[in-house]
C-alpha cells in the first residue's frame, strides 16, 4: 500500500516520530480540502496559495494537539475556518457592492432575476457564480461561512458545528440572517438597476 492509500490516522502517529514521507502524503491529502475552504473564505487582498500554505504550517505546528476525537478532516477544517476568519477580520474595511461594480454578464443575470420566472441560462452560470461570491464577500466573516458551508458545500447543521464550534441553533440562526442579508442586498440592487 502507497502512502495515498494509507489511513489518516496512521499518516498523523508517523508524523509524530518523524516520518517526511507520511506529512508529504498528508500534505497532499489536505490540500484539496484546505484550499475549498480557503477560496470560499478568502480575503479580496489575500493569496489563495498563502493563505492554504499558513493553514497547513498551522496543522502542523499543532498536530501534537489533535487528539483523535472527531476526524482529522474536519479538526483541519476548524483551523482552516478560524485562520481565514481572522484574514477577514484584518480586512475590516469592505465596500459594498454596488451596480456599476457588476460585469456586463452580472447585469444580465440582475436582469434576469428581475424579470424572469424561468432558470438562468446555462451561458449565464459563470456570471451568477461571480455575482454570487460578490454578493458573498459583502457579508460579515461568520455570515460568509455559514452560507459557504452550508448552501455552497452541502454540509449538515451538525457539520457545521463541528468544524465552528457553534451550537446547532446559532448555526441555525446565523444561516437564516445570513440568507436574509444576502437576500436584502440583492433586492438592492436589483432596485439600483430600475432606476
Amino acid at each position: 500500500m502507497d502512502d495515498s492509500e494509507t489511513p489518516v490516522t496512521e499518516l498523523v502517529a508517523r508524523i509524530r516520530v518523524g516520518d517526511e514521507t507520511a506529512a508529504r502524503a498528508l500534505v497532499l491529502h489536505l490540500t484539496p480540502a484546505v484550499g475549498r475552504i480557503v477560496r470560499a473564505n478568502l480575503p479580496r487582498r489575500t493569496d489563495e496559495e498563502d493563505l492554504v500554505q499558513t493553514v497547513l504550517t498551522k496543522v502542523f505546528t499543532h498536530l501534537d494537539q489533535f487528539r483523535g476525537v472527531v476526524p482529522l478532516e474536519h479538526w483541519v477544517a476548524r483551523i482552516a475556518v478560524n485562520t481565514c476568519r481572522h484574514a477577514l477580520a484584518k480586512e475590516r474595511n469592505r465596500p459594498e457592492l454596488r451596480h456599476a461594480d457588476l460585469s456586463e454578464e452580472q447585469v444580465a443575470v440582475l436582469d434576469h432575476l428581475a424579470t424572469e420566472s424561468s432558470d438562468l441560462d446555462p451561458q449565464q452560470g459563470i456570471a451568477a457564480r461571480d455575482l454570487t461570491s460578490q454578493l458573498l464577500s459583502g457579508l460579515k466573516p461568520e455570515d460568509r461561512l455559514v452560507i459557504t458551508l452550508r448552501h455552497l458545500e452541502g454540509r449538515s447543521v451538525e457539520e457545521i458545528r463541528d468544524i465552528t464550534g457553534w451550537s446547532i441553533p446559532l448555526v441555525k440562526v446565523r444561516a437564516f440572517r445570513a440568507r436574509q442579508r444576502m437576500k436584502k442586498h440583492l433586492d438592492q440592487l436589483l432596485k439600483e438597476k430600475r432606476r
